[in-house]
């Protein structure tokens, strides 16, 4: 006889069995309990913005609206989908027909059942990224097939171009000229290359992501039947992180509240900072004149930090130029002032921060996993690496890659290494697969003889004999010179930064060749000639950087496996949204945090005041400022630096600030 069955049963509850006013504050109820009507609701950093939305679903299926009625637009499906989980859990199963997803999949479901209206079949493909960037380069080859000798962007490149096109809703050509002027005298070329790419996706009834939007956006806009028969279904929509719109987005949003305006916006002006990929600020700021008589609900109570961080917090956004006025406040006790802390040089400010990290995790308990490190640009952290590297500190990197991964910083190692010791074939090998014309095999052979006579000279005299390739004498000219005559004999005779610049300056032309986004690549090179200069060797530098080389790749920031307790390295931008005990935000100087860049731009300089606000807002009971004094550029040498803008307006009472000293 089978043994009987198990189940397990749970009670539904009956309508009307959520108390909000009990388990919601104040603010968070009057969102969640609201009526009718356009709704915004600015949520402050840790004031429970998930919770709010969770709890405004389940009321409004508690309430009799039908649950595929129910629009409820996130950024990620797995966001979706758990708030839709919890819902489920708070009421019950009812919120599971809610329709929950991106705007992407939105689109994807509106555009099957109307693809004729906008000229296409309803069983149009969706081309992924890789197939966007592979129907892109088929493109690219057959405008540029006759022109090889010249440099033309790669299809990642003009994909990530045509993206941010239609994303910012501008002309490519506008697009080119901020972004890639570098590419502007084949601009012609790149946009016939856009043009023919519009035109086979449409002979051949494809789309790619960015399609879904334009076309659901031109869909409702110039059908008026469709748009309204659409609003009507979904008489209530709900999104989640306004301020990261775009303004396709927001038009569409505005075009599914047609016949009604029960439109509820969840998000934070303050926290706006992804301009870079198409987010809109202005989104969020003109949302009450987009829905005239809109309410708006202010959430400042935080869960995450204690006063003392929230009072810099409030104070670095109370500067913004345009914001909606809000004030964070926490019932948690304690909690001591933030601090910037001044160091002579960027290797005293990795020193006392790896100091720091080892005293909060062995003295006071705190996992490494609860304590990051933030910064502006991923190239900033590559001298705290070396320190962590060096005192064994696990660590993940998130928004850049480890300083032994990029493939520009391996290849100047390599040329760095082969001068210390010619008898590196391995760096040998990577240096000639650099020089064009020096295939895989004539690599191979080259320093299969350079080991088996123990000497560079085979390989200089067929350097010197390859006339029509100017690297390949640059390589050799280097070499001898340096590199003594390939022997290795002069490193200890000139200055680090000096070997470095040059090979710096000889590595250039093939970077620029190698890598569409070179600019960017090459401050990550000069970084690398600060990094170098307190050592009086090439011999002590490489020791050093490689003294405990990354033990894995980066994944994202849901990767699975790993260590467990390992700090964090992130850029602020990867780093939003997250939280952790206690938060190191390095480089807070001008320049660097607010970025250069921004300074003869008002609405950039601004974002990065947002920026700095994220990352403030990280902190739950610890946060402190660093910054070098003097730091290394290479155009000016050593220069003095000064403390960011943002930070030099918090008042001292609340932010205590120190020197430290070598």
């Amino acid at each position: 006889m089978p043994p009987p069955k198990r189940y397990s049963i749970r009670e539904i509850p009956a309508a009307g069995r959520i108390e909000y006013e009990k388990v919601l504050n104040e603010r968070q109820a009057e969102a969640v309990l609201h009526g009718d009507g356009p709704l915004l609701v600015i949520a402050g950093a840790g004031t429970g913005k998930t919770r709010t939305l969770i709890y405004r679903v389940a009321r409004l299926v508690e309430t009799g609206q039908p649950p595929p009625s129910i629009l409820l637009l996130t950024f990620t499906r797995r966001a979706s989908e758990e708030m839709l989980r919890r819902a489920c859990a708070l009421l019950d199963r009812r919120c599971e027909k809610v329709a929950g997803g991106t705007f992407h999949s939105f689109a994807n479901t509106l555009l099957r059942r109307y693809a004729p209206a906008v000229g296409f079949g309803e069983n149009f493909t969706i081309l992924d990224r890789a197939d966007t960037e592979e129907l892109v380069g088929l493109l690219r080859h057959e405008v540029h097939a006759g022109h090889k000798t010249v440099r033309f962007p790669r299809k990642e490149t003009l994909a990530d171009l045509f993206s941010r096109a239609v994303n910012r809703e501008e002309e490519l050509t506008e697009v080119v000229e901020r972004d890639a002027p570098h590419f502007l005298y084949c601009l012609d070329d790149i946009l016939r290359i856009h043009h023919l790419y519009r035109a086979t996706k449409r002979d051949r009834n494809l789309m790619d992501y960015d399609d879904l939007l334009v076309h659901l956006a031109s869909l409702l806009r110039e059908n008026r039947e469709i748009r309204e028969s659409v609003s009507a279904a979904y008489r209530n929509v709900l999104v989640d992180e306004y301020q990261d719109t775009n303004r396709i987005q927001a038009e569409i949003l505005r075009l599914l509240a047609a016949v009604h305006d029960n439109v509820m916006a969840v998000g934070d002006d303050s926290q706006s900072i992804y301009s870079f990929r198409g987010a809109n600020f202005r989104n969020i700021m003109d949302f009450p004149s987009d829905f005239p008589g809109a309410k708006a609900v202010f959430l400042e109570e935080n869960y995450r930090s204690v006063q003392p961080i929230l009072d810099v917090t409030n104070e670095i956004i109370a500067g913004a130029a345009e914001k909606f006025p809000k004030q964070l406040f926490t019932r948690r006790a304690g909690g001591g002032k933030p601090s910037i802390l001044s160091a002579p040089n960027e290797r005293v400010q990795s020193l006392f921060v790896a100091d720091r990290i080892l005293e909060l995790h062995e003295e006071q308990g705190i996992s490494l996993s609860e304590i990051a490190v933030l910064f502006r640009a991923a190239y900033l952290s590559f001298d705290l690496e070396v320190e962590l590297a060096k005192r064994r500190i696990p660590y993940r990197k998130f928004g850049g890659f480890r300083f032994l991964e990029t493939a520009h910083v391996k290849d100047v190692i390599a040329h760095l290494r082969l001068l210390e010791n010619p008898r590196d074939t391995l760096s040998l090998s990577r240096a000639l697969m650099l020089v064009p014309g020096v295939g895989r095999k004539r690599s191979a052979d080259l320093s299969l003889r350079a080991h088996s006579e123990a000497s560079l000279a085979p390989v200089l005299s067929s350097l010197d004999s390859m006339k029509r390739t100017e690297a390949a004498g640059q390589l050799a000219r280097l070499l001898r010179e340096i590199g003594g005559k390939g022997e290795g004999t002069r490193t200890e005779e000139i200055p680090v930064q000096e070997i470095v610049a040059r090979v710096t300056a000889y590595y250039r032309p093939i970077l620029e060749a190698k890598f569409d986004d070179y600019p960017k690549r090459l401050k990550d090179l000069e970084h690398l000639e600060t990094l170098c200069a307190r050592f009086s060797t090439l011999s002590a530098f490489l020791s050093e950087i490689t003294l405990e080389p990354p033990q894995a790749s980066v994944g994202d920031l849901a990767a699975p496996g790993g260590e467990e307790d390992t700090l964090t390295l992130s850029t602020i931008h990867s780093a939003k949204g997250l939280e952790w005990k206690a938060v190191f935000v390095i480089w807070t100087l001008d320049g660097k945090l607010p970025s250069s860049r921004a300074a003869e731009d008002e609405e950039e300089m601004e974002e990065e005041r947002r920026l700095i606000y994220v990352a403030s807002t990280r902190a739950k009971d610890t946060l402190v400022f660093t910054y070098p004094v003097n730091i290394y550029e290479r155009a000016s040498g050593t220069v003095l630096s000064r403390p960011s803008r943002f930070v030099e307006e918090i008042s001292p009472e609340i932010l205590s600030r120190f020197a430290l000293i070598e």
